[in-house]
């Protein structure tokens, strides 16, 4: 099976994104570590979606971005190419389900932890400040992107509640816009380019690195007997 493939890189740290399978990813210190980690991560992604994995997968580059930003954070603002393209009906139901399905699935996983906040990970800075430590900070930091990627296709929206009922209300309001699925790409903030596809798929990538590090954090705190492995990242 062909994975269709945008690289962003800053020197040699790289995100590799699945194009055709909307919010998989891996990471590297080199294209060529992630292009190695890329066949496992879609076959767990697919067995998340339900899917049957086919027995290999083609991994091809179609898009590269250089970037300034830290991207061994997992900072980026990479707009495809393809997702400066309109939504069919079709498309837009599917991705939504997927996005909504990724909130509750991680929600699911946060309620899951005995204590929200116990973890055995040191203290980490970034650049962009303190990394997210415990499944409170990791949950609240997730959930609260919300107003802000809808916002950045001029949508209104809020952080309150659920992770998945404030993801629901913004995908409300977004669908009362006329001629939502065709909404062009805009400029949001710092001049990053976004538009209805980024917006889906940065929500089920942001979910899914979220995730991957909160079910890592968990076993190791709590063990893997307590956690339940909700999105399969050890299938």
């Amino acid at each position: 099976m062909k994975v269709n493939c945008v690289w962003e890189h800053n020197g040699d740290d790289s995100i590799l994104y699945a194009s055709n399978f909307v919010g998989a990813f891996s990471r590297g210190a080199s294209k060529e570590e992630a292009i190695l980690k890329m066949p496992e991560e879609i076959r767990r992604f697919q067995l998340w979606r339900d899917e049957t994995p086919p027995d290999d997968y083609d991994i091809v580059i179609v898009q590269e971005k250089e970037s300034d930003l830290q991207v061994r954070d997992a900072d980026s603002d990479v707009l495809f190419t393809t997702e400066k393209e309109p939504l069919s009906a079709e498309e837009y139901q599917y991705l939504k389900s997927l996005a909504m399905k990724s909130a509750e699935d991680f929600y699911s996983l946060y309620s899951s932890f005995p204590d929200k906040d116990k973890s055995v990970l040191p203290s980490r800075k970034t650049f962009y400040g303190s990394v997210p430590r415990t499944a409170e900070e990791m949950y609240q930091h997730t959930k609260n992107v919300n107003e802000y990627y809808f916002s950045e296709i001029g949508v209104e929206a809020d952080n309150e509640g659920t992770i998945v009922s404030c993801r629901a209300r913004g995908f409300e309001a977004l669908e009362s816009l006329a001629g939502y699925l065709s909404l062009e790409t805009a400029a949001g903030s710092y001049d990053e380019q976004w538009s209805v596809r980024k917006v889906l798929r940065r929500f089920i990538w942001h979910d899914r690195i979220h995730a991957k590090a909160m079910y890592r954090m968990g076993v190791l705190t709590f063990g893997a007997d307590v956690i339940p492995d909700i999105f399969g990242f050890t299938r």
